[in-house]
């Protein structure tokens, strides 16, 4: 029952971090529609970016390797 309840609460934090980097890549794309970005906000930019991509491959094969 513990181990369902910290599954649960973990996975409900990924989400929650993934709709947080979402709306900040969101937040990004607009602020570079509007001026230049800086090197930091450049940097979160791509980061953001490659971390879905790892994220979204890294799912997969998690899906993948249950089966």
């Amino acid at each position: 029952m513990l181990d369902s309840l910290l599954e649960n609460i973990h996975e409900l934090s990924v989400l929650l971090l993934l709709l947080c980097t979402f709306f900040f890549y969101r937040h990004l794309k607009k602020l570079k529609r509007e001026r230049k970005l800086t090197a930091f906000e450049f940097c979160m930019l791509i980061i953001t970016q490659i971390a879905y991509l790892l994220w979204a491959a890294l799912y997969l094969i998690t899906i993948l390797g249950k089966n």
